[in-house]
């Protein structure tokens, strides 16, 4: 995969992540904090753009939602330090490297 290519699908990447996480997060606003229901039907929304995002990706469905697990955990890790204010220990953040190696090793590693 060429570079621009292959930056074209990490953006792809977290785009889709903030999407599905932003938009749990609404949905969870709204069901678990009491928000209005303005939160949910947003957070609705964006999670279909989460579902539409992926099938930019150049990749299978398999190998894109395999890879896509590790983005999710880098982001999901990164939400919580930045939303919720909650510091990644260094084992959240050894985790995280390891399952960035995978995202690269599963979507960019070349094929013979």
């Amino acid at each position: 995969m060429e570079a621009t290519a292959a930056i074209k699908s990490m953006l792809y990447f977290v785009l889709a992540g903030l999407c599905e996480i932003g938009g749990g997060y609404l949905v969870w606003l709204w069901l678990r904090e009491g928000k209005s229901s303005w939160h949910g039907l947003i957070g609705a929304v964006i999670l279909v753009l989460y579902g539409v995002i992926p099938t930019l990706q150049p990749a299978s469905f398999g190998r894109v939602y395999a890879a896509y697990g590790g983005v999710f955990i880098i982001l999901s890790i990164l939400w919580g330090w930045q939303v919720d204010k909650i510091a990644p220990d260094r084992f959240d953040i050894l985790g995280g490297l390891v399952a960035l190696m995978g995202v690269g090793i599963i979507m960019y590693w070349p094929r013979g």
